[in-house]
C-alpha cells in the first residue's frame, strides 16, 4: 500500500500536510500554507520531485561518496531509527 497524505489545520488559518507511510509511520511533516490550495500544491511538489531527488549525506558519518541508493536506504534508516527513538 502507498503512503498516505493528510491535509489538516494548524490554528484557525493556517494549514499543513503529513506523509505517512502504511505501516503508520509519520514520513514527513510539511511547513505551514496559509491555505489548502497551498498545502496541496505542497503534496504535489513531493510527489513530482521525491522520486527524483538527489540525496546529500551532510551527516558527516560518511567519508566515502555512497551511491545513491545505498544513501537513500542508509537515509531512510536512520530516519526510521530516529523516529522510532523518540
Amino acid at each position: 500500500m502507498a503512503g498516505i497524505f493528510e491535509i489538516a489545520m494548524a490554528g484557525e488559518k493556517k494549514y499543513f500536510f503529513k506523509l505517512t507511510a502504511s505501516d503508520g509511520t509519520v514520513v514527513a511533516v510539511s511547513p505551514l500554507f496559509n491555505t489548502i490550495k497551498g498545502a496541496a500544491a505542497g503534496i504535489n511538489a513531493v510527489r513530482e520531485n521525491a522520486a527524483t531527488g538527489f540525496v546529500v549525506d551532510k551527516s558527516g558519518a560518511r567519508s566515502k561518496s555512497v551511491p545513491p541508493q545505498a544513501a537513500t536506504r542508509s537515509a531512510a534508516a536512520r530516519a526510521s531509527a530516529s523516529l522510532a527513538s523518540g
